[in-house]
């Protein structure tokens, strides 16, 4: 037996649409949004009298998948969305894109903010960090010709 592939990454949020409306403005393309609730869910997810609101984002590639969940009830466990990157756990998700310049312009102008800073790696990648709604860290790389 062995792993197929990674189908995608999940990722609890406070604010779906605005967690949505971010990750589509970095590129990602809407796959579907639903709700979820039950005893099969809550003995999928081990938590009772779930509720909660999804959607489903892909690269344009169709390789990379990330879902985003809203649980209505029962209340989401605090975390701190300003954790710094070097923090225990799942810290960021990586996107490579053409134009990593046009991207954090876009980015930026609906307030998203970096991390760090911009920098040239080498002679291999540019690559920053920005914080998305929530905390959310995501690596934008781009390959440098």
């Amino acid at each position: 037996m062995t792993i197929e592939r990674m189908d995608h990454v999940g990722i609890v949020v406070e604010d779906l649409p605005a967690a949505i409306e971010f990750f589509v403005e970095l590129g990602m393309e809407l796959q579907g949004e639903g709700s979820g609730e039950g005893d099969l869910v809550d003995r999928i997810v081990g938590l009772e009298g779930v509720r909660s609101d999804f959607a489903f984002l892909q690269t344009p590639d169709g390789h990379g998948k990330v879902e985003l969940v809203k649980f209505n009830s029962p209340p989401a466990a605090d975390g701190n969305p300003q954790a710094p990157v070097n923090a225990t756990g799942l810290r960021h998700l990586t996107f490579a894109v053409d134009d990593i310049k046009a991207v954090l312009a876009k980015l930026e102008a609906r307030g998203v903010e970096l991390v760090g800073e911009l920098v040239r790696y080498k002679d291999i990648y540019w690559l920053c960090y920005v914080r998305g709604p929530e905390g959310i860290v995501v690596e934008l790389a781009e390959k440098v010709d």
